[in-house]
């Protein structure tokens, strides 16, 4: 078990249109590709974090009624090396146009089917993209 130092609690989404097509952001200075969502506040229920970040980031408003909790999934963090990130899964399929804002940079939509050409983050590449997959 890892030290609570080392642990990254976070919410995010499997996040698909009714295409059946996966959303993927980065964030401004990384370079993977990774579930839209965010750390969870002290006190916060993790489906209310991830509507705030998907609010915050992607200027998404999305009911919780529309999140089906997937599960607790970890995965070494993309972006912080030695850390170990723990997300509260969520599957949503939204009709909005996510716009990036805050610390987005770019998003990318993947069609099911498709070859994969950008580097992603390994709790999506590992967990992620298999249970996409698997809903097709």
């Amino acid at each position: 078990m890892l030290p609570s130092g080392r642990l990254i609690r976070i919410a995010a989404a499997l996040l698909t249109d009714r295409r059946g097509r996966l959303l993927l952001v980065r964030k401004r200075g990384t370079a993977s590709f990774m579930q839209p969502g965010g750390k969870i506040e002290p006190h916060e229920e993790p489906g209310a974090a991830l509507l705030r970040e998907l609010r915050e980031e992607l200027s998404l408003t999305e009911r919780r009624g529309s999140l089906a909790h997937l599960g607790i999934l970890s995965a070494p963090a993309a972006n912080e090396p030695g850390f170990t990130v723990e997300a509260e899964l969520f599957r949503l399929v939204s009709d909005g146009r996510p716009q990036p804002a805050a610390e987005i940079a770019e998003i990318a939509w993947l069609s099911p089917g498709a070859a994969i050409t950008v580097t992603l983050a390994p709790l999506t590449r590992d967990h992620v993209l298999p249970l996409w997959r698997s809903c097709q």
